[in-house]
């Protein structure tokens, strides 16, 4: 089968060099062919290992959630690009931020730019939820509350003494939408205080969320 079919069954997938050599087995030099699919822009190198289909062949890319998954892993999407999603914040984000157990990391692709903040276990484990992109997509996405939480714990400086001080940051620097906050579930964020980073700073939000 040629290569141009036999991938249209992974339509949608981030596409790792295992599999491409795998549909290319009966090549005597696959990495050469790998080399003349990237020139014919039929493949799209995102990283070392990870590959999306290229403009040639005219399929579906994988949604830029369910491709930050797979660049660094594990990690799930949150913080600005969680909030925008999810309606807290007006902005539309362009860079996609996600959290991770690893090290913290940017990639800059021709697909986009993607970075990773590093949170410790177990906080790290908790708030996440599946996200359905699409029909074969499936990406993990932090839970508003989880993306909020995860705001304040990874922003570097950002420690808060008093509501004030915190509802402002809420309310005029980060432009939450109040009516998008009054439904954010401040039992769950409980649950997480006492792995969570920044304990004073969650637990001023729980009481800032319960007033509002």
């Amino acid at each position: 089968m040629e290569f141009e079919d036999a991938i249209k069954e992974f339509e949608g997938q981030p596409i790792s060099r295992q599999l491409l050599l795998d549909l290319l087995k009966d090549y005597k030099r696959p990495f050469d062919k790998i080399s003349e699919l990237e020139r014919k822009q039929k493949l799209i190198s995102v990283k070392r290992g990870i590959f999306v289909t290229g403009p040639a062949l005219k399929l579906r890319q994988p949604e830029p959630f369910l491709l930050a998954n797979h660049l660094a892993g594990p990690s799930y999407v949150s913080m600005e690009t969680a909030l925008s999603h999810w309606g807290l914040i007006p902005e539309r984000v362009y860079e996609i931020s996600s959290v991770t157990t690893g090290r913290t990391t940017i990639y800059n692709t021709k697909v986009g730019r993607f970075s990773y903040t590093h949170l410790p276990l177990p906080y790290y484990s908790f708030g996440q939820q599946q996200l359905n992109l699409t029909e074969n997509q499936v990406a993990l996405l932090a839970s508003p509350e989880k993306a909020l939480c995860d705001k304040i714990v990874t922003t570097s400086g950002l420690l808060f003494r008093s509501t004030v001080q915190l509802r402002k940051w809420l309310i005029e620097d980060m432009r939450m939408n109040r009516e998008v906050l009054r439904t954010l579930k401040t039992r769950i964020i409980r649950s997480w205080l006492d792995e969570a980073p920044k304990r004073d700073s969650i637990k001023l939000l729980i009481k800032i969320l319960e007033e509002l």
